[in-house]
This record gives structure tokens, sequence and C-alpha cells, in this order.
């Protein structure tokens, strides 16, 4: 996991969007555990505090579930997995509509070179 963070969000929210963006992709799987809240600050180069409340986000969001004197676990539960597939699908669009709409694009001219970039061409040409 890199070490890098923002400062326009706080890091436990940039560390929980990159363990739920590795949940959505299957790199994390369901029942994986998660790395201790010690083992992810070292890796993280952040304060365990910093880690703990990652993880309490992540399970006030049923993402993850915790196990006492077991540790962390990605649920199991689909319906929540896929909710928050779905959610961070819709959040990327909606980012990414809104940087072209702030470049001056219309939907027309943003649905034109989607469709042309899907299907392997260059925006460009």
């Amino acid at each position: 996991m890199a070490d890098t963070f923002q400062s326009s969000q706080p890091i436990y929210l940039q560390l929980a969007d990159r363990l739920n963006r590795q949940i959505v992709s299957g790199e994390l799987k369901p029942g994986d555990k998660l790395p201790s809240v010690r083992e992810m600050a070292v890796s993280s180069k952040v304060n365990p505090n910093t880690v703990q409340r990652t993880y309490r986000e992540l399970e006030a969001s049923g993402i993850v579930e915790s196990r006492r004197g077991q540790g962390t676990f990605v649920t199991d539960n689909e319906d929540i997995l896929f909710s928050t597939r779905e959610k961070l699908k819709k959040d990327q669009i909606e980012n990414f509509i809104q940087v072209m709409h702030d470049m001056g694009y219309e939907n027309e001219e943003i649905q034109a070179g989607l469709r042309l970039y899907l299907e392997g061409g260059r925006s460009d040409d």
C-alpha cells in the first residue's frame, strides 16, 4: 500500500478508500483478514490511532467485521460488497463528469469521447 496521502482529505478516510478499492477489485476477498492495526500503521507510516479510526469507519459501513480476539475481516455479505462496488462506481463517474463539466465539456461531447475511448479509438484524432 502506498504511503503518500493528500492533504485535502483526512488520512483515515484515504486509508478507508484504499481498502474499499482493494476489496471491490478483489485484491482483498470476502473473509480475508486485514493486517493488524499495528502492521497497517507501520506499512502505511501512520499513527495506529489513524488505522483504528479507519477500521472503525469501515466497520460502520459494514464492509469489514471485527471479531473479538481474532482481528478484522472483509465481510462475506454479498449485498454490502455489491452496494459498495456500486457506490464507488457512482462516485468515480460523478467526479469525472464534474471535472469534464468544469473544463467546459457538454454531456454529448463527454458521451462521444467515452464511446470512442471504449471502442479503442483515440479522442484526439
